[in-house]
């Protein structure tokens, strides 16, 4: 009797989500990889010009 109450449970839907470790792999390396992308051209946007740029005159 106990076998068939096991049966019957419904798996919830995090459960099978968190017990994909090669997901939660990829969405570990991927969130990361986005996330200094994004930071990177952050700051490429906010940079100032180098000042050994400048054309001599």
């Amino acid at each position: 009797m106990a076998h068939d109450d096991d049966r019957d449970k419904k798996i919830s839907y995090w459960e099978v989500f968190y017990d994909d470790i090669f997901l939660l792999f990829f969405l570990g390396v991927a969130i990361t990889y986005i996330l200094f992308v994004v930071w990177g051209l952050m700051e490429l946007g906010t940079a100032q010009p180098s000042p050994l740029l400048k054309p001599n005159i």
